[in-house]
């Protein structure tokens, strides 16, 4: 019986990391490539697991206003590097570095903002 239960426990942490694992993949996202996006903050959603931001950007050649989904870090690990909750808000002109999404949709992983010409928080280590 209890070489069941062992069996047993070590069968659901190994389900259960490998969904963490997954949670945490960036894997959607180009690591490779970064795109510069200027505009206008939409919507600041300071969440967990991870923040994400809505932009609104004015494509230079023709004029229209696209928005972007940007996801970010937790914000707990955002805090860490010195981000508040209000460190960007609605309205707020921005320009962001992302790592952009390789199915060329608009949206990115968050690698810096700056507000003003300012960066906002120490900006991520490149590790991943």
């Amino acid at each position: 019986m209890k070489t069941k239960v062992v069996v047993a426990a070590v069968v659901l942490c190994a389900v259960f990391a490998g969904a963490v694992r997954a949670h945490h993949s960036f894997a959607t996202f180009d690591q490779t490539q970064e795109r510069t996006l200027v505009g206008t903050i939409k919507e600041v959603q300071w969440t967990n697991p991870h923040i994400w931001v809505q932009m609104l950007v004015k494509d230079p050649a023709s004029g229209a206003v696209a928005e972007w989904s940007i996801e970010g870090g937790s914000p707990n690990g955002l805090g860490r590097q010195g981000w508040k909750r209000s460190s960007m808000n609605v309205g707020d002109h921005v320009e962001m570095i992302i790592h952009p999404l390789k199915d060329g949709s608009k949206g990115g992983s968050l690698v810096r903002v700056s507000i003003n010409g300012k960066v906002v928080g120490t900006p991520r280590a490149e590790s991943q």
